[in-house]
């Protein structure tokens, strides 16, 4: 063990001193602001940063005076430690107590068992709901999934590779909402009556060819597959990215000796990318099939749940923020976890098999 000095524990006692004194004084300083907004968030965005770093800073230095193994032990609490806090306060115990009110009624004050899961379970809308989000399940995974593959296999062989990426990549950058809203508009549909005109692109490109304009949104089942496409449109990108730089991972040799074999591009696809790529396929397929099971924003902002699109999520959202309903609100929320913590495992669990958290 190292010998530590009074003068390295009077800098350290000082560093402790300032680094609170900062954290402090900036809260306080935030708190009693009433200036300019913008003044705030950049104050609060230098403050919140710089005391981060001088807390690590802290913690680090004090950690480095422990004897090596107790250091050992220190360390990972000091880094991890404030993170592991945020997802206890944020995300543990929200879940702990929402688990709690699914068992009492909308007041939360008294106790009723399972009342709230068996009204879930025996309602109609539930059902709707649940069935939607497994069209959004498979129609989605498979759409975003197969057409990334299909994209990252050809671009991976075009000059003009880094320009289509970056064209399908591109509607990663728009939230849930915004394309909701741009899609609005390819959807919009105004009625039949004088002086109205369409302003939306798919009837006009139906008026176009000579058919009548449809309310597509209202069409049932086939308005669950046109909110999926914008789902398609906002996930293949994604979906491409990774799986071409998986496919850019395969030994170019191997694929060369099976070309020399004499196998088609069909047969090294299926026979060798596929195999090859197996793990990140199954990866980017189950992150995607997490997106469609708490699916909410595209549905809320294109049709509230009405005309048979209503999803778990908005479901939720209603019953809690609209109707009061909070134990069954609570309940639907638990069921939607119990739905997506499984596949949240098994993407885990494909991670440490490829020693991402090793």
């Amino acid at each position: 063990m190292k010998s530590i000095s009074i003068q390295k524990y009077f800098f350290l006692l000082l560093e402790v001193i300032v680094a609170l004194a900062i954290l402090i004084l900036g809260y306080v300083f935030l708190k009693s602001w009433e200036g300019s907004k913008l003044f705030m968030v950049i104050v609060a965005i230098i403050w919140g940063v710089g005391s981060v770093a001088i807390l690590f800073y802290v913690l680090n230095s004090i950690a480095e005076t422990l004897p090596r193994k107790t250091r050992s032990i220190v360390l990972p609490v000091v880094f991890a430690g404030p993170a592991l806090l945020l997802l206890l306060w944020f995300l543990i115990l929200p879940t702990i107590r929402t688990f709690s009110l699914s068992f009492f009624n909308d007041t939360g004050r008294q106790f009723i068992g399972l009342t709230n899961y068996g009204n879930v379970f025996t309602d109609g809308v539930f059902w709707e709901s649940f069935r939607n989000n497994i069209y959004w399940l498979v129609f989605g995974t498979s759409g975003s999934v197969g057409i990334g593959l299909l994209i990252a296999v050809l671009a991976d062989k075009s000059r003009f590779e880094n320009i289509y990426k970056a064209l399908i990549f591109l509607p990663m950058a728009i939230s849930f909402v915004g394309a909701g809203v741009i899609w609005k508009f390819i959807y919009a549909y105004k009625g039949e009556g004088a002086n109205i005109v369409e302003i939306g692109l798919l009837n006009a490109i139906i008026t176009g060819l000579g058919f009548k304009a449809q309310a597509w949104l209202q069409l049932p089942f086939w308005n669950n597959l046109l909110l999926i496409i914008i789902m398609v449109w906002l996930q293949t990108g994604y979906a491409m990215v990774i799986l071409s730089s998986a496919i850019k991972g395969i030994p170019s040799s191997l694929i060369e000796a099976a070309k020399v074999d004499g196998a088609t591009e069909f047969q090294v696809f299926r026979h060798i990318m596929i195999p090859e790529i197996m793990g990140t396929l199954i990866t980017v397929s189950t992150t995607i099939v997490i997106f469609s099971l708490k699916l909410f924003d595209i549905v809320r902002v294109m049709t509230g749940g009405n005309f048979g699109t209503n999803v778990i999520a908005n479901e939720f959202y209603l019953r809690q923020f609209t109707q009061g309903r909070t134990g069954e609100a609570s309940a639907l929320a638990i069921l939607l976890l119990v739905a997506v913590v499984p596949v949240l495992l098994y993407n885990l669990r494909q991670f440490q098999g490829r020693k991402a958290f090793k």
